[in-house]
């Protein structure tokens, strides 16, 4: 009866346990990953079975030995009689105690080898680098596949026998092999036996781990950079082979013991094994870095310095960076930005935070969804190239109208489209230019299959196929329109034992007791993309910033996968501050991952497949992965280099793009990737929305501190070439103490497919000329007085308005440099941000203008610039057109009339701004500075002084004009 009901309760623990595995099981089954599954779990329970059979014989036959070498007699003392009751008590069920104990001890030592299973993988498919490491000279395969799993396997054994050692100790004790209290001997010659051949055996253990710590050298973090230093090789190294030779000594003495009497010669041994451990182990290596190394650590360390230089910039893909010189000139003609018109057209007008914004003001259209972020692509639309703005309108189920049960998880199932916006157009309010909007989807993008059930931000479950219709959206007159679901996503309910299982797993009986599940129910869960394809494949690291894209009507999300290890000998370290989840020194961007958003089908299509760890990955899964020549053409179309990889890649680059290792050393040369001059509100004294600093992974010649810009897509022309690409930039300056050099050192380039020739690129300035990068731009934009009158004149607090500044932009135009930046005005609620103008800054000088090409249209030397019907575009806003005179020009008349004609504009300018038509505001302004100019110098040549004459303000030559849209592109 007690096996019975400890059965029962160990049943009803696990139940919830037991639940999670059947419907583990049955979500893989249906996304078509059921063998991976039975991998996966193979992976996992393998090696924590092997290693608990292994520990469980271990520890059995150690306790056999130690019950059949108990004395059968021996002289009485102080702890015998309790003993020996103990003995009567369990004589009888000796063996079964003995399997009891050794499988007790087995789960636990054994079954925390599971958390192994990544190694498990690696070791067992491993793969060659095809490179050796310049110490050991091992294929670098052995310490990426083979070495974590090796060192972590006489660790375990170590720690296993040092179990047995203790429990087969109190067994002999017990068993009256050991008397603690005894006048006579304390130990008896077989136990003596026994326990030395156990110390023997942990020596053994502890030479492996001596043996294989030599490679782990490779990886020391106490030079100057990482890998083995010049202490490593010339004293740690020397130790760790004297300590190795001392353990095989020290095991041979325990075992020699087992003929002599007395444990005084293994004592002695381990007491100068324990000595040498720390002298020379630890002692000896701190003081040869302190006195030979450190006083002279250039000649020194030289070589182990160009061994990490060679190691890191394999590892993170920087030997393929092509360094190109950039031709510098200020003098940049209108034949070069004609030849380059497309690439100053397609500069974003829109950040994604700002669009994101305006997508949910205006296009959420009911309070149940929502836009998650905005993402950057590209489409071709009326056969040009454009680049875009792209957001899927997901559900968000925290404010349905009732949060009921039935609403929760049956009616509201799904989001309903996406909007695609012009990145380089606004209407003309101000607001994004719509390429695809509203619900039912309409515009130039068509989206056949709208409907949105896995998304990057739901969660929970959805039922569909239940007998309740599933709401898809509400028509203007508030006509709802439902459906059923006709995909085959998500895991059917057909039998009762499903419905209780995922019952327990989500704890809600109402999967089990709903009249509304039939056996044609299906239940859609791991809704949210990051969280289903880290389930499909957790071996994998995900960039955090999937993105939608529309092929052939369906909306698809695409997340790059990548390969990572922090196991590649010589390489520097890379903290990404959790967005890769651990440091990594070696990373490739193997995977593309796609998820179809109605029916939740994840495709692995591998990308470079010459990798060795997605090599090793697909003989471990050959089902999962798909070859990238499978993968449709029009998702290759959108495939574009990721973020998080440039950013890791353009972080390391700052130290080693130096190939020299005194150059590296002295830090004369190296980068930093420029300091953000500031996104966000402008006066905003709160916390910058600006991306955080990547800590310096790599020793830096001084402290430069503060966020950093971070990788901007952008729609270009790169130098050199004739066509406009899709491309990653950032730029780099010098590294200086407290950011005081901000000029241009150089910009990286990053084109859209990973394995596309000459991938990323890097443009380095000309010694000697001083180039200015983006927070002396930002300067020289902020410092222009009509640019910073215009952001004082939006931003006034009357207004219930303030000023937002968009990213700065670094374009590439000829042998010259244009930096452009979007200005923005929001309401104080910061919902729905409009655009206003945009700021162009060459050469020291700004202008603004309300598309690009007027911008530059505003510099003298172009301003014959033709426009262009393809460009960056907006609507102008009708204005009330002043009562007289121009909006920019002057008047003409007599003192008297142009004071009247100025108190009659400023009477303009305050109907303006009670209507809240800040751009009518801003033209109104312009021409009331001009009339007072005009009124100040009739006074002055008339000598008028019976008149007072209002304070002159300077012209303002900054466009007044809003935004327009580009043809076609719906308002």
């Amino acid at each position: 009866m007690i096996v019975v009901v400890i059965a029962v309760l160990v049943l009803f623990l696990s139940a919830r346990g037991l639940a999670g595995f059947y419907t583990d099981h049955l979500w893989f089954n249906s996304v078509g990953f059921g063998r991976t599954w039975r991998n996966l779990l193979w992976a996992k329970f393998a090696p924590a079975a092997v290693f608990t059979i292994l520990f469980f014989v271990m520890m059995l036959v150690s306790l056999t030995i130690a019950d059949r070498l108990a004395p059968r007699s021996r002289a009485m003392g102080p702890e015998d009689e309790l003993l020996a009751r103990y003995q009567r008590s369990v004589a009888p069920y000796s063996g079964r105690i003995r399997l009891a104990v050794s499988a007790f001890f087995a789960l636990i030592v054994g079954g925390s080898v599971a958390g192994k299973w990544r190694e498990w993988i690696l070791f067992t498919h491993a793969q060659s680098f095809g490179t050796k490491d310049p110490q050991f000279h091992r294929d670098v395969g052995f310490y990426v596949f083979r070495l974590p799993f090796l060192t972590f396997l006489f660790s375990w054994l170590f720690a296993a026998l040092i179990v047995i050692l203790i429990i087969t100790a109190v067994a002999h004790y017990l068993n009256g092999g050991i008397r603690l209290q005894s006048p006579y001997q304390h130990v008896t010659p077989q136990v003596k036996a026994h326990l030395s051949v156990i110390l023997a055996l942990m020596a053994l253990a502890k030479t492996a781990q001596y043996y294989y710590a030599r490679f782990q050298l490779d990886f020391s973090t106490r030079g100057f950079v990482e890998g083995a230093g010049k202490t490593d090789v010339a004293a740690q190294l020397p130790a760790l082979n004297l300590l190795l030779f001392i353990s095989i000594i020290a095991a041979g003495l325990f075992v020699w013991n087992i003929w002599r009497r007395g444990w005084m010669l293994p004592i002695i041994a381990v007491g100068l094994w324990a000595f040498v451990s720390l002298v020379i182990g630890t002692v000896v290596p701190a003081v040869y870095q302190a006195v030979f190394v450190n006083p002279n650590t250039l000649a020194k360390e030289q070589p182990y310095i160009a061994r990490n230089i060679t190691a890191t910039r394999k590892a993170f893909g920087l030997n393929q960076v092509e360094n190109k010189p950039f031709n510098y000139s200020n003098t940049l003609t209108l034949g070069q930005v004609v030849d380059n018109l497309q690439s100053i057209d397609n500069v974003r007008l829109w950040d994604t935070d700002v669009a994101q914004k305006d997508f949910q003001s205006i296009q959420t259209l009911q309070t149940f969804y929502q836009f998650e972020d905005a993402d950057i692509d590209r489409y071709v639309v009326d056969g040009q190239l454009k680049q875009t703005l792209i957001s899927a309108r997901e559900l968000n189920s925290a404010d349905l109208p009732s949060q009921s049960w039935v609403n929760q998880h049956i009616v509201y199932t799904h989001g309903y489209g996406a909007v695609v916006s012009a990145a380089n157009a606004a209407d003309k309010n101000g607001l994004p230019s719509f390429l695809t909007q509203d619900i039912p989807p309409t515009g130039s993008i068509p989206l056949s299959r709208p409907e949105v059930y896995f998304g990057e931000s739901l969660g929970g479950y959805a039922l569909v196929g239940a007998k309740q219709k599933e709401l898809d959206y509400t028509r203007k007159g508030g006509v709802t329109v439902y459906s059923r679901y006709k995909g085959g996503g998500g895991v059917p309910l057909s039998s009762l034992l499903r419905r209780a299982a995922f019952a327990l797993r989500f704890s809600d009986p109402n999967l089990l007791i709903s009249g509304q599940i039939t056996d044609h129910t299906r239940i859609m869960f791991l809704r949210s993309i990051l969280d289903r394809v880290s389930k499909a494949a957790p071996f994998l690291s995900y960039d955090g910033d999937p993105y939608p894209v529309i092929s052939n009507g369906h909306l698809v999300w695409m997340i790059d996968g990548y390969t990572t290890t922090n196991d590649y000998p010589y390489s520097q370290s890379y903290n990404a501050n959790g967005e890769l989840k651990n440091s990594v020194n070696y990373i490739r961007n193997s995977v593309k991952v796609t998820v179809d958003a109605y029916d939740g089908t994840i495709k692995f299509y591998v990308v470079d497949p010459k990798d060795p760890l997605i090599k090793a990955y697909r003989s471990a899964f050959p089902g999962l992965f798909t070859s990238y020549s499978k993968m449709p053409a029009a998702l290759k179309a959108h495939l574009r280099y990721p973020q998080g990889l440039f950013r890791a890649q353009t972080d390391m680059y700052r130290s080693y793009h130096v190939t020299d290792a005194t150059t590296f050393f002295s830090g004369d040369r190296k980068w930093d990737i420029s300091e953000d001059p500031g996104v966000g509100l402008i006066g905003d004294t709160s916390a910058p929305e600006t991306v955080p600093t990547t800590a310096p992974s790599t020793p830096q010649a001084a402290s430069s501190s503060g966020p950093r810009i971070d990788p901007l897509y952008v729609l270009i022309k790169p130098p050199g070439e004739s066509q406009v690409q899709f491309l990653l930039i950032r730029p780099f300056v010098p590294v200086s103490k407290n950011n005081t050099i901000a000029n241009l050192a150089a910009f990286m380039i990053a084109k859209a497919e990973p394995n596309a020739p000459d991938g990323l690129e890097t443009f380095q300035m000309p010694s000697g000329v001083t180039v200015l990068g983006p927070v002396q731009a930002n300067s020289q934009i902020n410092s222009t007085p009509e640019i910073s009158r215009q952001f004082t004149l939006l931003g006034q607090q009357n207004t219930g308005s303030r000023v937002r500044q968009g990213s700065m932009q670094i374009v590439p135009i000829g042998n010259g440099l244009i930096y452009f930046r979007p200005i923005y005005v929001e309401p104080q609620n910061g919902k729905q941000p409009t655009y206003q103008f945009v700021v162009a800054a060459l050469n020291g000088t700004a202008k603004i203008g309300t598309t690009l090409n007027e911008a530059l249209r505003q510099f003298p030397e172009f301003a014959s610039l033709p426009e262009t019907a393809t460009g960056s575009q907006v609507t102008p806003a009708p204005t009330t057109p002043p009562a007289t005179g121009g909006g920019g020009g002057t008047t003409s008349g007599t003192l008297q009339q142009v004071l009247s004609q100025a108190s009659s504009t400023y009477n303009q300018m305050q109907a303006a701004l009670r209507a809240g038509n800040l751009v009518q505001y801003a033209q109104l302004e312009v021409k009331l500075g001009n009339l007072l100019n005009q009124a100040a110098s009739l006074a002055t040549s008339s000598g008028s002084s019976g008149t007072p004459v209002p304070l002159t303000r300077p012209p303002s030559t900054s466009p007044t004009t809003r935004p327009r849209s580009a043809a076609g592109v719906g308002a």
